[in-house]
């Protein structure tokens, strides 16, 4: 099922083959977006009125506790929507909440808090593919886009569990 919270048939269209690329494939080419777009993703991100700074750094730093195959591991737990303790937290956040935390996640890859990205790590052609029409976007619609890949991330939390 895919979800997406525009009526543009373009973006969902992104969408759906952001979301039909293996799991590994959408984390690199999230961060790809993030190397070539992230300066003008920063000032969005935080300064939206949905979003909550401290709700997203809580569990950033929950995870860069963890080692980094379990980071890894965790990244792709919310792309597969496995139910466990931080996809359920995470599940939680606002959609703008939850983009502030994979670009705050893209900050610890640069600074290797984060799992780094392999060095010499390419795209497949692809996702090399979706990359350039991404970039052909407008500022608008690439935050809209990502709202709408990192949305449906996660699990969602249950009535009376501990999250």
């Amino acid at each position: 099922m895919t979800f997406t919270q525009s009526n543009d048939p373009n973006l969902r269209e992104h969408v759906q083959a952001f979301q039909s690329l293996p799991v590994d494939e959408q984390l690199a080419l999230f961060w790809f977006i993030y190397k070539e777009m992230g300066d003008s993703i920063t000032p969005a991100a935080p300064g939206a009125s949905t979003v909550s700074p401290e709700v997203a750094e809580g569990l950033f730093n929950q995870v860069k506790e963890l080692s980094h195959e379990e980071q890894l591991q965790l990244q792709r737990d919310l792309i597969n929507k496995v139910d466990n303790q931080l996809a359920r937290e995470y599940g939680s956040f606002s959609d703008t909440t939850k983009l502030l935390f994979w670009y705050r996640l893209a900050q610890g890859m640069e600074n290797s808090t984060i799992i780094p990205m392999p060095a010499n790590y390419e795209l497949s052609s692809q996702a090399q593919e979706l990359f350039n029409k991404i970039k052909q976007l407008d500022f608008g619609q690439q935050i809209t886009l990502f709202r709408d890949y990192v949305s449906p991330m996660g699990a969602q939390p249950k009535a009376g569990a501990e999250i």
